[in-house]
């Protein structure tokens, strides 16, 4: 004969073994996802030799595009948290592992020969895979077009990739990123020439962007290096690190702030 006292000890196992009784019938509408931002790398070497790295390696990737073919693989499910961004900040954010997808791109990188650094460009069919890729992750978690960043936007003080080929504005073009306007910044670059800005104007401009800089009124080294990055993304074409008026103007126009 059971007494109720092992009664309830059976009704208590039976709680425990079927997990806790919830109420899922008032949700909250205050909230958002944990993915804020996507995170863009170049493998620097190739397909083998990443998927080796990112699969029994320290680093992870939620995802990896080949080359030839642009096969995508999902590495970490985008539940998890990837390993890839490492010491990190964005608009203020820090260490990016726990709020981001990172994406790894199968690319050699750079060589550096007795010409200077030589950049590998990508495959036409890599960037298309891509595209399509990051409009469902975009679509699905919300993110927006600033939040998409390169390695080196992220941790400039410590990481070039994706590299100054790699196709920002193509990127923008199709929703996925910003880009300034030429004309705009054709104007801004006259007044700039005319009026050049301070440093501290550069540090602001780039810490309103997003970029981790220091605000010490001076062209430190840090500070260009963050210069650097930010022409890398927005004037591949010569990314020295200068504060020229060019660079003054992208920022101006991207910032929405006129001088």
């Amino acid at each position: 004969m059971k007494t109720p006292a092992f009664a309830l000890i059976l009704a208590l196992l039976a709680g425990c073994a079927g997990g806790p009784q919830i109420d899922n019938s008032h949700p909250s509408a205050s909230y958002d996802s944990r993915v804020q931002f996507v995170v863009l790398h170049y493998t620097s070497t190739d397909l083998q030799h990443s998927l080796q790295l990112l699969t029994h390696g320290e680093l992870s990737s939620h995802y990896l595009i080949g080359a030839a073919p642009p096969t995508i693989y999902r590495l970490v499910d985008e539940n998890q948290r990837a390993w890839h961004a490492g010491e990190s900040e964005w608009q203020g954010r820090t260490w990016l592992n726990s709020s981001s997808i990172g994406i790894e791109l199968v690319n050699p990188g750079y060589a550096d020969s007795a010409n200077g650094r030589v950049w590998y460009p990508y495959r036409e069919e890599q960037i298309e895979a891509l595209i399509v890729l990051l409009k469902d992750i975009v679509q699905r978690y919300r993110i927006a077009p600033e939040n998409i960043v390169g390695h080196s936007d992220i941790a400039p003080q410590r990481k070039l990739d994706p590299g100054p080929l790699f196709p920002w504005q193509r990127l923008a073009a199709a929703g996925l990123g910003r880009w300034p306007e030429a004309g705009a910044v054709a104007r801004a670059q006259a007044r700039f020439a005319q009026a050049p800005p301070s440093a501290g104007w550069f540090q602001q401009q780039l810490r309103r962007l997003g970029y981790a800089v220091p605000q010490s009124g001076e062209l430190d080294a840090p500070t260009r290096q963050v210069l650097a990055a930010f022409q890398m993304h927005y004037r591949p074409s010569r990314c020295d690190g200068q504060a020229d008026a060019q660079t003054a103007a992208l920022l101006s126009v991207l910032n929405g702030s006129p001088r």
